[in-house]
């Protein structure tokens, strides 16, 4: 089954876009809740390429990596890639009212899919406060 979240960022499209695939920004905003932190994140932004980011609860009790291999790759526009047998897709609509990020993705079997739906769409609230507090010159 596909879920999808998405969210507006009131930024430019150049903004948005480098914040979702900066790995030093990636560590700032990749997580779910503030219990939670991304302690390394890598990105090698081409067709075939490989990401990777390391989730770990803040007290150090679990952690898990994330990582896949992207697929397809429209600059500005859309973010494909894989995670083992699973896949994901990233669009980003550039609107006046700001940028429309997207995320449509394969469930997995051990949550439910309100869990993983509440999971990303939190990761992806974080992302937009990030990227919105940047461009308002203050440090997240």
């Amino acid at each position: 089954m596909k879920i999808a979240v998405e969210t507006t960022v009131a930024a430019p499209i150049e903004e948005v876009w480098r914040a979702y695939t900066t790995p030093e920004d990636i560590k700032q905003w990749n997580a779910a809740s503030a219990d939670w932190h991304t302690t390394a994140a890598a990105v090698d932004l081409r067709v075939g390429g490989s990401f990777s980011s390391r989730m770990e609860a803040r007290d150090g009790s679990v952690g898990f990596d994330f990582a896949g291999t992207y697929t397809n790759i429209v600059k500005h526009k859309l973010i494909e890639y894989s995670f083992g047998d699973r896949a994901a897709q990233v669009e980003f609509d550039d609107r006046p009212q700001g940028v429309r990020v997207r995320v449509t993705f394969d469930s997995e079997p051990t949550y439910s899919i309100e869990q993983q739906r509440d999971g990303w769409q939190a990761i992806l609230d974080s992302f937009t406060r990030h990227v919105e507090a940047a461009g308002d010159g203050e440090s997240t």
